[in-house]
């Protein structure tokens, strides 16, 4: 028999992203993708300059902000502030 342990195969990026993923819905996490306004843009590198939050962190708190403002009944104070301040 060979005394030698064997080499483990280096995983490629494809097979890395998806266990990746894999991992992340075996915790529960559902993955979002859209894309950002150019206003929508600014407010994210604002928020992420000051909060170092990932980009994970950002998207869960401004859905559950936006939540919130919909279960406390300001969704439309917040959509006006927005529209009035042009973001």
């Amino acid at each position: 028999m060979n005394d030698k342990p064997s080499k483990k195969i280096a995983l490629t990026n494809a097979e890395k992203q998806k266990r990746y993923r894999d991992k992340q819905k075996d915790q529960g996490k559902k993955e979002v993708r859209g894309y950002l306004s150019n206003e929508a843009m600014e407010c994210y590198e604002k928020i992420c300059s000051q909060t170092d939050w990932t980009d994970s962190t950002v998207l869960s708190n401004a859905i559950r902000i936006t939540y919130a403002a919909y279960k406390n009944g300001q969704i439309g104070l917040l959509n006006r502030w927005l529209n009035e301040n042009k973001l």
